[in-house]
C-alpha cells in the first residue's frame, strides 16, 4: 500500500478498528490503482474532507470512505449526492452492490467485494465531469 499523503490521513486510518482498517485499506488501494489504470486520469489527491479520507482527481468527482461506530460491521464509499453517480451504479449493479440513497455504496464486514464492478464505479467517478453529459455516464 502506498504511503499516506498526510499524517492526518494516516492517523484517521490508524483510528479504525483493525478489522475495518484492512477493508478500508483495500478500498483506498483500489481507488489509487484504478486512477493509475484509467486513461486520462491524473494523480490522486488524498486528503481528509469532513473528517473522512477523500480521493480526488482533476475532472472527477471526489470519493470518500469511512466507518462509523453506530454501524460497527459496515463501512462505506461516499460520492457527491448531487451527481448521477450512485443512481447510475444502482442501475448497472443492482445485485452486486448495496446502496444508501444517492450518496454511498455500503459494505458489510463479511462481504466479498465485487472488485470489477467497484472498479468500474470508481472509474466513472474519477472521470465524472467528462462523462456527466452522456446517458448512463457512457457506461
Amino acid at each position: 500500500m502506498p504511503s499516506f499523503s498526510t499524517p492526518e490521513v494516516l492517523q484517521k486510518f490508524e483510528s479504525y478498528p483493525s478489522y475495518i482498517r484492512e477493508k478500508l485499506g483495500f478500498l483506498r488501494q483500489l481507488v489509487i490503482d484504478t486512477a493509475a489504470e484509467t486513461e486520462g486520469v491524473g494523480p490522486v489527491e488524498e486528503t481528509l474532507k469532513w473528517g473522512e479520507p477523500s480521493y480526488a482527481v482533476t475532472g472527477g468527482s471526489p470519493i470518500r470512505m469511512d466507518w462509523k461506530s453506530a454501524a460497527p460491521n459496515q463501512y462505506a464509499m461516499y460520492f457527491q449526492c448531487q451527481t448521477k453517480l450512485v443512481s447510475t451504479f444502482r442501475a448497472l449493479y443492482p445485485e452486486d452492490l448495496k446502496f444508501d440513497g444517492n450518496r454511498a455504496i455500503i459494505f458489510d464486514q463479511a462481504d466479498i467485494i465485487p472488485t470489477e464492478a467497484l472498479q468500474h464505479c470508481i472509474s466513472l467517478a474519477l472521470r465524472y465531469h467528462t462523462l456527466k453529459h452522456l446517458p448512463s455516464l457512457g457506461a
